[in-house]
């Protein structure tokens, strides 16, 4: 099984940024890794994901301010955060599933849909205004 922690959560003032970082403990080449957060009292939402080809996806409210990447080498995914809002404040976890082959390549099904088979404990984002 995959073991995921995150790190890199915090208090900034909006307009600020942060960097959270989800080190994993199985080599994650091959995986979709994604960001999630949820606010109390509101399902949680996918927000970032990463095939295993590097290439990325966004849902709308963070498109243009974060950024997902991933170091396979060190089994390490990250999310910059940058200009930070007060209705980005939830707990962020990092996520991670098996991506799947079709049609000759892999690929993420769904993947902003919070159904992902491991995840992290979470780390706390609060923006203040």
């Amino acid at each position: 099984q995959v073991q995921l922690v995150e790190s890199g959560g915090g208090s900034v003032q909006a307009g600020g940024s942060l960097r959270l970082s989800c080190a994993a403990s199985e080599y994650t080449s091959r995986y979709c890794l994604a960001w999630f957060r949820q606010a109390p009292g509101k399902e949680r939402e996918g927000i970032a994901v990463i095939d295993s080809d590097g290439g990325t996806i966004y849902d709308d409210s963070v498109k243009g301010r974060f950024t997902i990447s991933k170091d396979n080498a060190k089994n390490t995914l990250y999310l910059q955060m940058n200009s930070l809002k007060p209705e980005d404040t939830a707990m962020y976890y990092c996520a991670a599933d098996f991506a799947l082959y079709g049609g000759g390549t892999l690929y993420c099904v769904r993947p902003l849909n919070p159904d992902y088979k491991y995840w992290g404990q979470g780390t706390q984002v609060t923006v203040s205004s």
